[in-house]
Protein backbone atom coordinates (compact mmCIF):
# COMPACT_ATOMS: atom_id res chain seq x y z
CA UNK A 1 0.00 0.00 0.00
CA UNK A 2 2.71 2.44 1.00
CA UNK A 3 4.54 1.47 -2.18
CA UNK A 4 1.46 2.12 -4.32
CA UNK A 5 0.93 5.56 -2.82
CA UNK A 6 4.62 6.53 -3.07
CA UNK A 7 4.63 5.60 -6.78
CA UNK A 8 1.66 7.89 -7.46
CA UNK A 9 3.22 10.66 -5.35
CA UNK A 10 6.40 10.28 -7.40
CA UNK A 11 4.49 10.38 -10.69
CA UNK A 12 2.56 13.50 -9.70
CA UNK A 13 5.67 15.05 -8.23
CA UNK A 14 7.77 14.44 -11.32
CA UNK A 15 5.20 16.35 -13.31
CA UNK A 16 5.38 19.18 -10.82
CA UNK A 17 9.07 19.56 -11.67
CA UNK A 18 8.10 20.03 -15.34
CA UNK A 19 5.71 22.82 -14.32
CA UNK A 20 8.32 24.47 -12.09
CA UNK A 21 10.05 25.62 -15.27
CA UNK A 22 6.88 27.60 -16.07
CA UNK A 23 7.03 29.35 -12.70
CA UNK A 24 4.37 27.17 -10.99
CA UNK A 25 5.33 26.80 -7.33
CA UNK A 26 4.87 23.63 -5.28
CA UNK A 27 1.97 25.23 -3.43
CA UNK A 28 0.24 26.29 -6.67
CA UNK A 29 0.71 22.79 -8.06
CA UNK A 30 -0.83 21.07 -5.01
CA UNK A 31 -3.77 23.49 -5.30
CA UNK A 32 -4.37 22.64 -8.99
CA UNK A 33 -4.16 18.93 -8.13
CA UNK A 34 -6.73 19.52 -5.39
CA UNK A 35 -9.25 21.03 -7.81
CA UNK A 36 -8.75 18.42 -10.53
CA UNK A 37 -8.70 15.34 -8.25
CA UNK A 38 -11.87 16.59 -6.50
CA UNK A 39 -13.66 16.96 -9.86
CA UNK A 40 -12.49 13.50 -10.98
CA UNK A 41 -13.55 11.84 -7.69
CA UNK A 42 -17.01 13.44 -7.81
CA UNK A 43 -17.46 12.02 -11.31
CA UNK A 44 -16.30 8.55 -10.21
CA UNK A 45 -18.61 8.55 -7.18
CA UNK A 46 -21.54 9.32 -9.44
CA UNK A 47 -20.69 6.71 -12.10
CA UNK A 48 -19.19 3.89 -10.03
CA UNK A 49 -20.89 4.30 -6.64
CA UNK A 50 -24.15 5.86 -7.94
CA UNK A 51 -23.84 8.75 -5.46
CA UNK A 52 -25.42 12.04 -6.54
CA UNK A 53 -22.75 14.61 -7.37
CA UNK A 54 -22.89 18.11 -5.90
CA UNK A 55 -21.15 19.45 -9.04
CA UNK A 56 -23.48 20.66 -11.85
CA UNK A 57 -23.32 18.53 -15.05
CA UNK A 58 -22.04 21.45 -17.16
CA UNK A 59 -19.01 21.80 -14.85
CA UNK A 60 -18.20 18.12 -14.27
CA UNK A 61 -15.05 16.15 -15.12
CA UNK A 62 -16.38 14.78 -18.49
CA UNK A 63 -16.71 18.38 -19.78
CA UNK A 64 -13.02 18.96 -19.02
CA UNK A 65 -11.42 15.88 -20.57
CA UNK A 66 -12.97 16.45 -24.02
CA UNK A 67 -11.52 19.94 -24.40
CA UNK A 68 -8.11 21.03 -25.74
CA UNK A 69 -6.05 24.17 -26.17
CA UNK A 70 -7.53 27.53 -25.22
CA UNK A 71 -11.03 25.98 -24.88
CA UNK A 72 -9.72 23.80 -22.06
CA UNK A 73 -8.09 26.72 -20.22
CA UNK A 74 -11.18 28.97 -20.56
CA UNK A 75 -13.55 26.19 -19.42
CA UNK A 76 -11.31 25.26 -16.47
CA UNK A 77 -11.28 28.91 -15.31
CA UNK A 78 -15.08 29.01 -15.64
CA UNK A 79 -15.44 25.84 -13.50
CA UNK A 80 -13.21 27.26 -10.74
CA UNK A 81 -14.98 30.64 -10.66
CA UNK A 82 -18.47 29.10 -10.58
CA UNK A 83 -17.79 26.43 -7.95
CA UNK A 84 -16.08 29.04 -5.74
CA UNK A 85 -19.50 30.65 -5.23
CA UNK A 86 -21.07 27.41 -3.91
CA UNK A 87 -21.73 26.70 -0.23
CA UNK A 88 -20.43 23.92 2.05
CA UNK A 89 -17.43 21.75 1.19
CA UNK A 90 -17.45 22.87 -2.48
CA UNK A 91 -17.17 26.51 -1.43
CA UNK A 92 -14.24 25.84 0.93
CA UNK A 93 -12.31 23.87 -1.69
CA UNK A 94 -12.93 26.22 -4.64
CA UNK A 95 -13.12 29.58 -2.82
CA UNK A 96 -11.03 32.21 -4.68
CA UNK A 97 -9.64 29.42 -6.89
CA UNK A 98 -7.49 30.43 -9.87
CA UNK A 99 -5.82 28.52 -12.66
CA UNK A 100 -2.03 28.85 -12.27
CA UNK A 101 -1.12 26.59 -15.24
CA UNK A 102 -1.27 29.01 -18.13
CA UNK A 103 0.03 26.64 -20.84
CA UNK A 104 -3.03 24.67 -22.12
CA UNK A 105 -0.84 21.75 -23.30
CA UNK A 106 0.58 21.30 -19.79
CA UNK A 107 -2.86 21.63 -18.23
CA UNK A 108 -4.10 18.92 -20.65
CA UNK A 109 -1.22 16.65 -19.59
CA UNK A 110 -2.13 17.07 -15.90
CA UNK A 111 -5.82 16.35 -16.65
CA UNK A 112 -4.75 13.16 -18.48
CA UNK A 113 -2.46 12.14 -15.60
CA UNK A 114 -5.34 12.42 -13.13
CA UNK A 115 -7.78 10.78 -15.53
CA UNK A 116 -5.44 7.76 -15.69
CA UNK A 117 -6.12 6.83 -12.04
CA UNK A 118 -9.38 5.57 -10.54
CA UNK A 119 -9.27 7.57 -7.32
CA UNK A 120 -12.40 6.18 -5.71
CA UNK A 121 -11.03 2.65 -6.16
CA UNK A 122 -7.90 3.48 -4.18
CA UNK A 123 -7.91 2.56 -0.51
CA UNK A 124 -8.69 5.61 1.67
CA UNK A 125 -5.29 5.26 3.34
CA UNK A 126 -3.59 5.28 -0.08
CA UNK A 127 -5.43 8.41 -1.22
CA UNK A 128 -4.65 10.03 2.10
CA UNK A 129 -1.00 8.99 1.91
CA UNK A 130 -0.70 10.45 -1.60
CA UNK A 131 -2.05 13.81 -0.50
CA UNK A 132 -0.12 13.84 2.78
CA UNK A 133 3.02 12.99 0.76
CA UNK A 134 2.42 15.99 -1.49
CA UNK A 135 1.71 18.29 1.46
CA UNK A 136 4.92 17.17 3.15
CA UNK A 137 6.91 17.84 -0.02
CA UNK A 138 5.24 21.24 -0.21
CA UNK A 139 6.22 21.94 3.42
CA UNK A 140 9.83 20.99 2.64
CA UNK A 141 9.91 23.70 -0.03
CA UNK A 142 11.10 26.33 2.45
CA UNK A 143 10.63 29.21 0.02
CA UNK A 144 6.87 28.58 -0.10
CA UNK A 145 6.47 29.17 3.64
CA UNK A 146 4.00 26.25 3.69
CA UNK A 147 5.98 24.54 6.46
CA UNK A 148 4.42 26.81 9.05
CA UNK A 149 1.11 25.01 8.48
CA UNK A 150 2.61 21.54 8.77
CA UNK A 151 3.19 19.86 12.16
CA UNK A 152 5.58 16.85 12.12
CA UNK A 153 3.34 13.77 11.88
CA UNK A 154 5.36 11.82 14.49
CA UNK A 155 4.65 14.53 17.08
CA UNK A 156 0.94 14.59 16.20
CA UNK A 157 0.69 10.80 16.56
CA UNK A 158 2.38 10.93 19.97
CA UNK A 159 0.04 13.70 21.15
CA UNK A 160 -3.01 11.73 19.99
CA UNK A 161 -1.67 8.55 21.64
CA UNK A 162 -1.52 10.22 25.07
CA UNK A 163 -4.80 12.14 24.62
CA UNK A 164 -6.67 8.89 23.74
CA UNK A 165 -9.73 10.27 21.88
CA UNK A 166 -12.81 8.04 22.13
CA UNK A 167 -15.87 7.49 19.90
CA UNK A 168 -18.39 10.36 20.00
CA UNK A 169 -15.76 12.81 21.29
CA UNK A 170 -16.03 16.25 19.65
CA UNK A 171 -12.51 17.38 18.71
CA UNK A 172 -11.52 20.92 17.78
CA UNK A 173 -8.42 22.48 16.26
CA UNK A 174 -8.73 26.30 16.16
CA UNK A 175 -5.67 26.61 13.87
CA UNK A 176 -6.03 23.43 11.86
CA UNK A 177 -3.51 23.97 9.03
CA UNK A 178 -3.74 20.99 6.67
CA UNK A 179 -5.66 18.85 9.20
CA UNK A 180 -2.94 16.65 10.70
CA UNK A 181 -4.54 16.35 14.16
CA UNK A 182 -7.92 15.40 12.69
CA UNK A 183 -6.45 12.64 10.53
CA UNK A 184 -4.40 11.16 13.39
CA UNK A 185 -7.41 11.24 15.76
CA UNK A 186 -9.63 9.68 13.06
CA UNK A 187 -7.04 6.95 12.55
CA UNK A 188 -6.71 6.34 16.31
CA UNK A 189 -10.48 6.04 16.89
CA UNK A 190 -10.98 3.82 13.79
CA UNK A 191 -8.23 1.39 14.81
CA UNK A 192 -8.67 1.24 18.59
CA UNK A 193 -12.44 0.79 18.85
CA UNK A 194 -15.04 -1.48 17.25
CA UNK A 195 -17.45 1.19 16.06
CA UNK A 196 -21.18 0.66 15.61
CA UNK A 197 -23.17 2.41 12.86
CA UNK A 198 -23.99 5.55 14.86
CA UNK A 199 -20.37 5.89 16.06
CA UNK A 200 -19.10 5.58 12.47
CA UNK A 201 -21.52 8.30 11.34
CA UNK A 202 -20.53 10.54 14.24
CA UNK A 203 -16.84 10.04 13.37
CA UNK A 204 -17.43 10.95 9.73
CA UNK A 205 -19.79 13.92 10.15
CA UNK A 206 -19.68 15.34 13.69
CA UNK A 207 -16.38 14.61 15.45
CA UNK A 208 -14.21 17.35 13.96
CA UNK A 209 -14.44 21.14 13.81
CA UNK A 210 -11.58 23.36 12.67
CA UNK A 211 -10.80 26.98 11.96
CA UNK A 212 -8.17 28.13 9.48
CA UNK A 213 -7.50 31.76 8.61
CA UNK A 214 -5.62 31.22 5.30
CA UNK A 215 -7.86 30.36 2.31
CA UNK A 216 -5.35 28.19 0.48
CA UNK A 217 -4.48 26.20 3.63
CA UNK A 218 -8.17 25.66 4.50
CA UNK A 219 -8.63 24.33 0.95
CA UNK A 220 -5.82 21.79 1.41
CA UNK A 221 -7.26 20.78 4.78
CA UNK A 222 -10.78 20.29 3.40
CA UNK A 223 -9.43 18.17 0.54
CA UNK A 224 -7.26 16.16 2.94
CA UNK A 225 -10.39 15.34 4.98
CA UNK A 226 -12.41 14.43 1.86
CA UNK A 227 -9.69 12.03 0.69
CA UNK A 228 -9.65 10.40 4.13
CA UNK A 229 -13.44 9.95 4.09
CA UNK A 230 -14.22 12.69 6.66
CA UNK A 231 -17.14 15.12 6.29
CA UNK A 232 -19.99 15.35 3.80
CA UNK A 233 -21.52 18.20 1.83
CA UNK A 234 -20.95 20.50 4.81
CA UNK A 235 -17.34 21.39 5.56
CA UNK A 236 -16.05 20.85 9.13
CA UNK A 237 -13.57 23.68 8.39
CA UNK A 238 -14.49 27.32 8.94
CA UNK A 239 -12.36 29.84 7.01
CA UNK A 240 -11.97 32.60 9.60
CA UNK A 241 -9.76 33.99 12.36
CA UNK A 242 -10.77 31.81 15.31
CA UNK A 243 -9.39 34.35 17.80
CA UNK A 244 -11.73 37.11 16.64
CA UNK A 245 -14.66 35.89 18.74
CA UNK A 246 -16.08 33.06 20.81
CA UNK A 247 -18.16 30.85 18.50
CA UNK A 248 -20.12 29.55 21.50
CA UNK A 249 -19.29 25.93 20.62
CA UNK A 250 -17.63 23.75 23.27
CA UNK A 251 -15.62 20.56 22.79
CA UNK A 252 -14.39 17.53 24.74
CA UNK A 253 -10.91 17.82 23.27
CA UNK A 254 -8.69 20.46 21.65
CA UNK A 255 -5.42 19.53 19.93
CA UNK A 256 -3.59 22.25 18.04
CA UNK A 257 -0.33 23.79 16.90
CA UNK A 258 -1.12 27.51 16.50
CA UNK A 259 1.01 29.44 13.98
CA UNK A 260 4.43 30.58 15.18
CA UNK A 261 5.41 34.22 14.93
CA UNK A 262 4.93 36.20 18.05
CA UNK A 263 2.72 39.13 17.15
CA UNK A 264 -0.65 39.33 15.48
CA UNK A 265 -0.61 42.30 13.15
CA UNK A 266 -2.73 43.90 10.45
CA UNK A 267 -1.42 46.21 7.74
CA UNK A 268 -3.21 49.55 7.79
CA UNK A 269 -2.83 51.81 4.74
CA UNK A 270 -2.76 55.49 5.69
CA UNK A 271 -3.96 58.52 3.69
CA UNK A 272 -0.66 58.74 1.78
CA UNK A 273 -0.96 55.13 0.63
CA UNK A 274 1.82 53.93 2.95
CA UNK A 275 1.33 50.59 4.67
CA UNK A 276 1.85 50.47 8.40
CA UNK A 277 1.71 47.35 10.54
CA UNK A 278 -0.44 47.68 13.58
CA UNK A 279 -0.55 45.12 16.37
CA UNK A 280 -3.83 43.25 16.36
CA UNK A 281 -5.17 43.19 19.90
CA UNK A 282 -8.21 41.01 20.54
CA UNK A 283 -10.73 42.50 22.96
CA UNK A 284 -12.36 39.40 24.41
CA UNK A 285 -14.37 39.44 27.64
CA UNK A 286 -13.51 35.79 28.24
CA UNK A 287 -9.72 36.40 28.11
CA UNK A 288 -7.60 36.91 31.24
CA UNK A 289 -5.17 39.32 29.56
CA UNK A 290 -5.25 41.63 26.53
CA UNK A 291 -2.15 41.16 24.37
CA UNK A 292 -0.95 41.09 20.76
CA UNK A 293 1.01 37.88 21.48
CA UNK A 294 -0.73 35.35 19.26
CA UNK A 295 0.20 32.24 21.24
CA UNK A 296 -0.96 33.67 24.57
CA UNK A 297 -4.25 34.51 22.88
CA UNK A 298 -4.56 30.96 21.55
CA UNK A 299 -3.96 29.49 25.04
CA UNK A 300 -6.75 31.70 26.41
CA UNK A 301 -9.03 30.90 23.47
CA UNK A 302 -8.50 27.13 23.90
CA UNK A 303 -9.54 27.39 27.57
CA UNK A 304 -12.81 28.98 26.41
CA UNK A 305 -13.40 26.24 23.78
CA UNK A 306 -13.21 23.40 26.32
CA UNK A 307 -16.20 21.88 28.09
CA UNK A 308 -15.78 21.26 31.83
CA UNK A 309 -13.22 18.47 32.44
CA UNK A 310 -12.31 18.49 28.73
CA UNK A 311 -8.69 17.99 27.65
CA UNK A 312 -6.27 20.13 25.66
CA UNK A 313 -2.84 19.58 24.08
CA UNK A 314 -1.28 22.68 22.52
CA UNK A 315 2.11 23.34 20.93
CA UNK A 316 3.53 26.59 22.32
CA UNK A 317 6.86 28.39 21.78
CA UNK A 318 9.21 28.99 24.73
CA UNK A 319 8.07 32.61 25.18
CA UNK A 320 4.69 31.38 26.47
CA UNK A 321 6.56 29.69 29.33
CA UNK A 322 8.64 32.67 30.50
CA UNK A 323 7.32 35.99 29.12
CA UNK A 324 6.36 38.60 31.74
CA UNK A 325 3.34 40.92 31.78
CA UNK A 326 0.41 39.26 30.00
CA UNK A 327 2.42 36.02 29.86
CA UNK A 328 2.71 35.83 33.63
CA UNK A 329 -1.00 36.65 34.07
CA UNK A 330 -2.03 33.88 31.65
CA UNK A 331 0.30 31.29 33.29
CA UNK A 332 -0.89 32.05 36.83
CA UNK A 333 -4.57 31.96 35.79
CA UNK A 334 -4.09 28.78 33.76
CA UNK A 335 -2.31 26.96 36.61
CA UNK A 336 -5.05 28.00 39.04
CA UNK A 337 -8.20 27.45 36.96
CA UNK A 338 -7.10 24.37 34.95
CA UNK A 339 -5.19 21.22 35.82
CA UNK A 340 -1.94 21.82 33.92
CA UNK A 341 -0.40 18.39 34.35
CA UNK A 342 2.25 17.84 31.65
CA UNK A 343 4.80 19.81 29.63
CA UNK A 344 6.87 18.24 26.85
CA UNK A 345 10.00 20.25 25.96
CA UNK A 346 10.56 19.62 22.26
CA UNK A 347 13.98 19.43 20.62
CA UNK A 348 15.07 21.93 17.97
CA UNK A 349 15.24 20.92 14.30
CA UNK A 350 11.79 19.29 14.13
CA UNK A 351 9.69 22.07 12.57
CA UNK A 352 9.82 23.39 9.01
CA UNK A 353 9.56 26.95 10.34
CA UNK A 354 13.09 27.92 11.33
CA UNK A 355 14.08 29.24 14.75
CA UNK A 356 11.33 27.48 16.63
CA UNK A 357 11.87 26.38 20.21
CA UNK A 358 8.63 24.72 21.16
CA UNK A 359 6.83 22.65 23.78
CA UNK A 360 3.53 20.82 24.17
CA UNK A 361 1.35 21.90 27.08
CA UNK A 362 -1.30 19.43 28.31
CA UNK A 363 -4.13 20.62 30.56
CA UNK A 364 -7.73 19.89 31.58
CA UNK A 365 -10.45 22.52 32.02
CA UNK A 366 -11.97 22.56 35.51
CA UNK A 367 -14.94 24.26 37.24
CA UNK A 368 -14.46 27.37 39.38
CA UNK A 369 -12.74 26.69 42.70
CA UNK A 370 -10.96 28.60 45.49
CA UNK A 371 -8.20 26.00 45.50
CA UNK A 372 -5.79 25.86 42.52
CA UNK A 373 -6.51 22.89 40.24
CA UNK A 374 -2.87 22.27 39.28
CA UNK A 375 -1.14 20.16 41.92
CA UNK A 376 2.03 19.40 39.99
CA UNK A 377 3.33 19.84 36.47
CA UNK A 378 5.34 16.92 35.12
CA UNK A 379 8.01 18.12 32.68
CA UNK A 380 9.60 15.81 30.09
CA UNK A 381 12.87 17.17 28.65
CA UNK A 382 13.30 15.92 25.07
CA UNK A 383 15.55 18.87 24.21
CA UNK A 384 18.79 18.60 26.23
CA UNK A 385 21.39 16.44 24.42
CA UNK A 386 18.89 15.61 21.65
CA UNK A 387 19.80 16.60 18.10
CA UNK A 388 17.39 16.37 15.17
CA UNK A 389 17.38 17.79 11.65
CA UNK A 390 14.60 17.68 9.06
CA UNK A 391 16.73 16.01 6.41
CA UNK A 392 19.35 13.73 7.99
CA UNK A 393 17.82 12.86 11.37
CA UNK A 394 14.10 13.70 11.46
CA UNK A 395 12.02 13.16 14.59
CA UNK A 396 10.34 9.72 14.46
CA UNK A 397 7.56 8.21 16.55
CA UNK A 398 10.15 5.90 18.15
CA UNK A 399 11.90 8.98 19.58
CA UNK A 400 8.68 9.83 21.45
CA UNK A 401 7.90 6.35 22.81
CA UNK A 402 9.67 7.01 26.12
CA UNK A 403 7.60 10.18 26.59
CA UNK A 404 4.37 8.23 25.85
CA UNK A 405 5.40 5.57 28.40
CA UNK A 406 6.30 8.19 31.06
CA UNK A 407 3.05 10.11 30.44
CA UNK A 408 1.17 6.88 31.28
CA UNK A 409 -2.01 7.64 29.30
CA UNK A 410 -3.95 4.77 30.97
CA UNK A 411 -3.59 6.47 34.34
CA UNK A 412 -1.62 9.70 34.37
CA UNK A 413 -2.05 9.94 38.17
CA UNK A 414 0.38 7.03 38.56
CA UNK A 415 3.65 8.23 37.13
CA UNK A 416 7.27 7.48 37.87
CA UNK A 417 10.06 10.03 37.93
CA UNK A 418 12.95 9.37 35.51
CA UNK A 419 16.09 11.22 34.45
CA UNK A 420 14.12 13.12 31.78
CA UNK A 421 10.72 13.27 33.53
CA UNK A 422 10.26 15.29 36.74
CA UNK A 423 7.33 16.80 38.66
CA UNK A 424 7.23 20.37 39.98
CA UNK A 425 4.57 21.32 42.55
CA UNK A 426 2.20 24.26 42.20
CA UNK A 427 3.88 26.03 45.15
CA UNK A 428 7.36 25.58 43.62
CA UNK A 429 6.14 27.10 40.32
CA UNK A 430 4.41 30.03 42.03
CA UNK A 431 7.66 30.95 43.80
CA UNK A 432 9.62 31.07 40.54
CA UNK A 433 10.23 34.47 38.93
CA UNK A 434 7.09 35.34 36.86
CA UNK A 435 5.77 31.79 37.57
CA UNK A 436 8.09 30.67 34.75
CA UNK A 437 7.71 27.13 33.40
CA UNK A 438 10.98 27.40 31.45
CA UNK A 439 12.73 24.68 33.50
CA UNK A 440 15.70 22.44 32.67
CA UNK A 441 17.78 20.24 34.97
CA UNK A 442 19.88 17.97 32.70
CA UNK A 443 23.47 18.98 31.92
CA UNK A 444 24.15 19.84 28.31
CA UNK A 445 26.94 17.40 27.44
CA UNK A 446 28.17 19.44 24.50
CA UNK A 447 29.04 22.24 26.94
CA UNK A 448 30.98 19.81 29.13
CA UNK A 449 32.95 17.95 26.51
CA UNK A 450 33.93 19.18 23.05
CA UNK A 451 34.36 15.55 21.92
CA UNK A 452 30.60 15.14 22.35
CA UNK A 453 29.69 17.89 19.90
CA UNK A 454 27.00 16.90 17.41
CA UNK A 455 27.61 16.72 13.65
CA UNK A 456 28.42 20.03 11.91
CA UNK A 457 25.07 20.10 10.04
CA UNK A 458 23.18 19.66 13.34
CA UNK A 459 25.29 22.37 14.99
CA UNK A 460 24.74 24.73 12.07
CA UNK A 461 20.96 24.13 12.23
CA UNK A 462 20.86 24.75 15.98
CA UNK A 463 22.91 27.97 15.68
CA UNK A 464 20.61 29.17 12.87
CA UNK A 465 17.54 28.36 14.98
CA UNK A 466 18.91 30.24 17.99
CA UNK A 467 19.64 33.27 15.81
CA UNK A 468 16.20 33.10 14.16
CA UNK A 469 14.51 32.89 17.58
CA UNK A 470 16.52 35.89 18.81
CA UNK A 471 15.64 37.86 15.66
CA UNK A 472 11.95 37.08 16.17
CA UNK A 473 12.14 38.48 19.70
CA UNK A 474 14.00 41.61 18.54
CA UNK A 475 11.35 42.14 15.84
CA UNK A 476 8.66 42.03 18.48
CA UNK A 477 10.55 44.50 20.70
CA UNK A 478 11.21 46.95 17.84
CA UNK A 479 7.54 46.80 16.77
CA UNK A 480 6.48 47.56 20.35
CA UNK A 481 8.96 50.45 20.60
CA UNK A 482 7.88 51.79 17.20
CA UNK A 483 4.31 52.10 18.46
CA UNK A 484 5.22 54.13 21.55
Amino acid sequence: MANESSQIVQRLWNYCNVLRDDGVSYGDYVEQLTYLVFLKMSDEQEKLLKKPSSIPKALGWPTLIVKDGDDLEVHYRHILATLGKEKGMLGVIFRKAQNKIQDPAKLKRLVELINGETWVGLDIDVKGDIYEGLLEKNAEDTKSGAGQYFTPRALIKAMVAVMKPEPKTRICDPACGTGGFFLAAHDYISHNFKLDKSEKEFLKFKTFKGWEIVDSTARLCAMNLVLHGIGGDESPIVVADSLASDSGERFEMVMTNPPFGKRSSVTVVNGEGKGEKEALVYERQDFWATTSNKQLNFVQHITTLLKMNAKAAVVVPDNVLFEGGAGETVRRKLLKSCDVHTLLRLPTGVFYAQGVKANVLFFDRKPASDKPWTEKVWIYDLRTNQHFTLKTNPLKLDDLQDFIKCYNPDNRHRRKETERFKPFTYDELMQRDKASLDIFWLKDESLEDSANLPDPDVLATEIAENLEAALEQFKGISEELGKE
